[in-house]
């Protein structure tokens, strides 16, 4: 079940919690972490439908990595409401070395497990998600 490259199982409640996500709309966004010790990715932090996206980049630690999916509802400019399911693989500048290498090496499978996500950033600083980013990433 673990990946070879970084051993990192994926904990059945992240793709539980995802499913939630893309299908019931029961969370805004979903933070995830590995958790070293246990060789697994794990859900940390779940936003409530009415949660900001001011909330879910407060949510992301300034200094260590994680993995992200944030549900971005947006109008397009035929003024037609859409969604789109973003992941976001938060690698800060200031995280630490072998955390930002097992992140890196981890998140194609975790990536994998979370079948339907629509656009992927790769963010060092909260500029790089900043919402003129992701909206010009959902188009």
């Amino acid at each position: 079940m673990a990946n070879a490259a970084s051993g990192m199982a994926v904990h059945d409640d992240c793709k539980l919690r995802f499913l939630d996500l893309k299908a019931k709309r029961t969370y805004r966004f979903i933070v995830f972490k590995i958790e070293e010790k246990q060789k697994q990715v794990v859900v940390e932090k779940l936003g409530k439908p009415s949660e900001s996206y001011e909330d879910f980049t407060a949510s992301l630690p300034a200094d260590e990595c994680r993995y992200a999916v944030y549900d971005f509802d947006f109008v397009t400019e035929e003024n037609c409401q859409k969604s789109r399911i973003i992941f976001i693989a938060w690698s800060p500048d200031t995280s630490k070395v072998r955390s930002k290498m097992i992140y890196a090496s981890s998140k194609d499978r975790f990536k994998r497990e979370l079948d339907g996500i629509q656009v992927e950033l790769q963010a060092t600083d909260p500029t790089e998600m900043g919402l003129d980013v992701i909206r010009s990433r959902s188009g």
